[in-house]
């Protein structure tokens, strides 16, 4: 626990520097939060490396001369990181398409590091296999060639789809912390849960997958850890911008196991195993076509917003959900009024706040939560 806690909390990313230093010629590639096909990344030798801004480790001054101040922290923070040299071992940024703020963080990008790798990964609107799989494919086919031309490295279809396998155990054994998780949430407590994601931004995804399973393994025999008569809730809003630690943990003591959250959704997309036989490419078009997460920043092609939060409250045992959206997260707070909705038509109980990555004082996020907590225990029908 204590070496994921040193990797999350490191805004100086000394272990993707060190990583680089053992070898000649390595690279790692930035990217934004949500997905982007680190297998291709994986397969051309660099290293993909989470950029979730600097949370509240980091004052931003130079950040907030290049956007306003009405919209979310994260580009601002992420600005600020590289102006102050921190994001010098990156050889290359991802901007996955979120919103129009993270579009608009790519051009600066560009402009700001004429020199470097930038690309937008525009990602489709249209499910059907003809329409969006054909422009996901070329999409792929474009950063297949350019991470080839970037690494030096071929990325032929053998060594894809080795890639896509490493990444197929990585998110397996993220599915095997999360259902132990939901099962007993005070041996496996989020605020733990929270920092081990938060090191898969940085290590290769082996070192990560032999993090995790070591965890599994290690917690349960943590004897003085025992099940608390606390609400079991579901968070909700938080796919892009994190939230600092401290409000994790001011959930947990305000009664709450989560049982389920949108935390660092872009490692655990894709929602099954993508196939490792075949045509690679075609593999990945199918998984993001027919397996990955539902988010406020991803097109439902069938109408139904809350369908995939009614499933996790039901799946994890949930007796409530809480909305915890970034300040001024446009995706995240325009989906919100659709969710609630369906949560009214199910008899879910919720609650909703705000947060920003730097958010310091947690004591009425801790009254509000508490609030909720004691209400469902003392008055659910549940």
């Amino acid at each position: 626990m204590q070496r994921a806690q040193n990797l999350s909390e490191d805004i100086d990313f000394a272990a993707v520097t060190e990583w680089k230093a053992r070898g000649v010629g390595r690279k790692a590639i930035g990217h934004m939060p949500t997905y982007v096909p680190r297998e291709l990344i994986h397969a051309a030798g660099m290293l993909a490396v989470g950029i979730t801004g600097g949370g509240d480790k980091l004052e931003i001054i130079r950040g907030d001369a290049y956007f306003q101040s009405y919209i979310c922290r994260i580009p601002r923070s992420t600005i600020e990181l590289a102006l102050s040299h921190r994001l010098d071992m990156l050889d290359g940024m991802l901007f996955p398409s979120i919103c129009d703020v993270i579009r608009n963080l790519s051009g600066m990008w560009s402009m700001i590091f004429p020199d470097r790798y930038v690309h937008y990964v525009d990602v489709p609107q249209n499910f059907d296999t003809e329409v969006g799989g054909r422009f996901w494919r070329r999409e792929l086919e474009t950063l297949r060639h350019d991470f080839a031309q970037l690494s030096g490295v071929a990325i032929d279809d053998e060594a894809l789809r080795a890639s896509i396998a490493v990444y197929n155990e990585n998110r397996h054994v993220i599915r095997d912390l999360y259902r132990a998780r939901s099962e007993r949430p005070w041996i496996f407590p989020m605020s733990e849960v929270y920092y081990l994601l938060r090191a898969g931004n940085v290590l290769p995804p082996e070192e990560h997958t032999s993090l995790l399973r070591e965890y599994l393994a290690l917690a349960p025999l943590e004897t003085s850890r025992r099940d608390q008569d606390r609400s079991r809730v579901v968070l909700a809003g938080m796919f892009c911008e994190q939230p600092p630690h401290g409000l994790v943990m001011t959930l947990e003591r305000a009664g709450c196991y989560v049982v389920n959250d949108d935390f660092l959704l872009g490692l655990r997309w894709l929602q099954d195993d993508v196939a490792t036989t075949g045509d690679p490419l075609d593999a990945l078009v199918d998984a993001y076509l027919n397996h990955s997460a539902m988010s406020a920043s991803r097109y439902a092609p069938d109408g139904d917003r809350g369908r995939w939060l009614i499933d996790s409250v039901e799946r994890n045992r949930a007796e409530g959900v809480i909305f915890a959206a970034a300040s001024f997260c446009d995706p995240a707070l325009l989906d919100q009024p659709m969710l609630v909705a369906a949560l009214d038509r199910s008899g879910i109980p919720h609650t909703e706040f705000k947060f920003a990555e730097d958010t310091g004082q947690f004591a009425v996020i801790r009254e509000q939560a508490g609030t909720f907590s004691d209400s469902i225990r003392l008055w659910s029908e549940a």
